[in-house]
């Protein structure tokens, strides 16, 4: 898949038009984020670079609660700050984490400099950091990032087993980016309150923007974060979801991810995709009905750069942005209105599917604009409710979105949503 989807990228007009869209989450929604993750029973066979990644590791400590895992290729000169806030970690009373508790594993892909050894010498600095390292030099169309998570994700799940935690927690995070020092704890507090997997904040270095002369793509990128976080309240208030409720934000992404082994096990592992693996996992979370928490708690600061190490991800995002305002050209994002069309029917179809008190059914077949009997006939085959929406949004005409400039979906948002708090009577929530 990835060959041909390096192909698909690389030319044509449905490329172009992603570009101008500007945003990978829309971008790879037909692609890379549809993949299904591989299988991954109990007692799976290891492939080679498995078992090479296996074996440079020492066996976890008994005390194992967390593992956080860190895919890097090529950065000595952003470790340290990364590796030094993990060191750092605390609870929520601000005082120091177990030392056992938690351990970080680095894993040096396809690197031209002295990653690995950086680490080791980090990991002599700050004795008390059960820190690892294991190098590997990913072959052709395998040497990208999914793949180096996945290895990790799955070697992290079978260490928080090993030691008898199924419902230990596997964190990721990235090799340029910088975790608060209570990220660990409040990652645990909310699996602790059942989530099955946390989302956290992510924020960027402002003052790299500031300094490279960029104030332009600085404000496109805070128009853009109001854009979603208010979609995020919009939904709250349409389709409110009790394991993840406001405040929330947007984010599901590499450098502020975590999920139970369980729940990991669950889904069958990290989707083997050359980009965008955090949104493709986050999909499958859904499609088992799992809960995601987009928690405000859980924070980290990312890097601004340009220059990134993956295909699609925030320097892409970044370059793009750049790009359109050097043309001054406005983003395009997904209507709002039709998004709130959207959280209205799916709350709707829960209802109908979980077969609640009330719940109109014939009016939300009619609603969806699909002859009733395949409706029906897909609500009885689907096991999850997540199957049965993502099947509702491939073939509903009625589920559709087209874009709006993002200035005209920030002047539409707030009265949607103070239209909803008001129906809802949650107008002050909303203000």
């Amino acid at each position: 898949m990835g060959n041909k989807l390096s192909f698909i990228l690389s030319r044509g007009p449905a490329y172009t038009r992603a570009m101008d869209h500007a945003t990978p989450a829309r971008f790879l929604a037909a692609h890379e984020t549809t993949a299904l993750a591989p299988l991954l029973p109990r007692a799976a066979p290891r492939d080679a670079c498995a078992v090479r990644l296996h074996r440079q590791l020492p066996p976890p400590r008994a005390g194992l609660r967390i593992s956080v895992i860190i895919p890097a290729k090529d950065e000595v000169a952003n470790l340290p700050a990364t590796l030094a806030a993990l060191a750092a970690q605390t609870d929520l009373a601000g005082q120091p984490l177990p030392v056992d508790s938690y351990e970080v594993i680095v894993l040096a892909n396809n690197c031209l400099d002295d990653t690995a050894g950086l680490v080791r010498r980090h990991a002599r600095q700050f004795p008390w950091l059960v820190l690892h390292v294991a190098e590997l030099c990913l072959p052709g169309e395998y040497a990208h990032v999914g793949r180096a998570r996945r290895l990790l994700m799955d070697e992290a799940c079978a260490r928080l087993e090993w030691v008898g935690q199924p419902t230990g927690i596997i964190a990721s995070t990235d090799a340029d980016t910088r975790v608060a020092p209570t990220w660990l704890a409040a990652i645990q507090a909310e699996i602790t309150a059942g989530a099955d997997a946390v989302g956290g904040r992510i924020l960027t270095e402002a003052e790299e923007l500031a300094q490279a002369g960029l104030s332009a793509l600085q404000r496109l990128q805070a128009r853009d974060a109001a854009y979603r976080l208010l979609c995020a309240r919009l939904e709250d208030l349409l389709d409110p979801a009790a394991a993840d409720p406001w405040p929330r934000h947007h984010q599901h992404f590499g450098a502020s991810l975590a999920l139970t082994a369980q729940a990991y096990r669950r889904v069958g592992g990290l989707p083997e995709v050359r980009f965008l693996e955090d949104e493709a996992l986050c999909q499958q979370l859904r499609r088992h009905d799992l809960t995601l928490r987009h928690s405000p708690h859980v924070r980290v600061l990312t890097s601004a750069r340009r220059d990134g190490r993956v295909e699609v991800g925030l320097s892409w995002q970044l370059r793009e942005w750049l790009r359109l305002s050097q043309q001054q050209r406005e983003p395009l994002v997904d209507n709002p209105v039709q998004l709130a069309r959207q959280w209205q029917l799916r709350r709707q179809l829960r209802a109908c599917w979980a077969n609640a008190p009330g719940a109109e059914t014939d009016a939300v077949l009619t609603r969806l604009g699909l002859p009733a009997a395949e409706v029906l006939a897909q609500m009885s085959a689907c096991a999850t409710f997540g199957q049965l929406w993502e099947w509702m949004l491939a073939h509903s005409p009625s589920l559709r979105l087209s874009s709006v400039p993002l200035c005209e979906a920030l002047l539409v948002l707030p009265r949607l949503i103070r239209t909803n708090a008001a129906a809802s009577g949650r107008a002050a929530g909303a203000a």
